[in-house]
C-alpha cells in the first residue's frame, strides 16, 4: 500500500509578502515543478503544501534557506468532476471512521484529484481501494 502514500513538502514561514515568491523562485531555480499546492494561515505564519516532481532536492533545497520544512504523507484520489464527486470519497472515509484533517484539490484535462491528508493513511487506502476508488501511485507525482 506504500505504492499510494506521497511524500506532501510542507513548508513553514512567516506570513508576509514576498515568502511565497522565494519559495517559488528557488524551486524554479532548482527546475522543480509544483505539481498542486495550498496554503493555509495561522498566527502570522503559512503552512505552503505542495506536491512537487523532486521532494527530495525542493525538501533540501528550501531548509538550506532557512525554511522549516517537513514531509506530511498524503494520499491523492481520483474523483468525479461534477456535482457529487466530493460527497463520494468523503463518504467512504466517513463510513470507515477516518478523519480527514485536511484536503485540497484540482481539476484538469484528465479529471478532478483530491489530495487528502487523514489520520489513518493505510486504512484509507484501504477503504478507498475496497470500494473502488481510483487512488494514484506516487510515482504519478515524481
Amino acid at each position: 500500500m506504500d505504492t499510494y502514500v506521497i511524500r506532501q513538502v510542507s513548508v513553514f514561514s512567516e506570513n508576509r509578502p514576498g515568502r511565497l515568491a522565494a519559495i517559488a523562485r528557488a524551486l524554479q531555480d532548482e527546475k522543480i515543478n509544483i505539481l498542486a499546492f495550498s496554503i493555509a494561515e495561522a498566527d502570522g505564519f503559512g503552512v505552503v503544501r505542495a506536491l512537487v516532481d523532486k521532494p527530495d532536492k525542493a525538501f533540501g533545497t528550501l531548509g538550506s534557506m532557512g525554511f522549516n520544512v517537513a514531509f506530511t504523507e498524503v494520499i491523492a484520489v481520483k474523483m468525479r468532476d461534477e456535482p457529487g464527486g466530493l460527497y463520494e470519497i468523503a463518504r467512504i472515509l466517513g463510513d470507515a471512521q477516518i478523519n480527514i484533517e485536511y484536503s485540497y484539490a484540482y481539476s484538469g484535462k484528465e479529471g478532478a484529484v483530491l489530495i487528502l491528508r487523514v489520520d489513518d493513511v493505510q486504512s484509507a487506502i484501504q477503504a478507498l481501494l475496497e470500494r473502488g476508488a481510483g487512488i494514484m501511485e506516487s510515482s504519478a507525482f515524481q
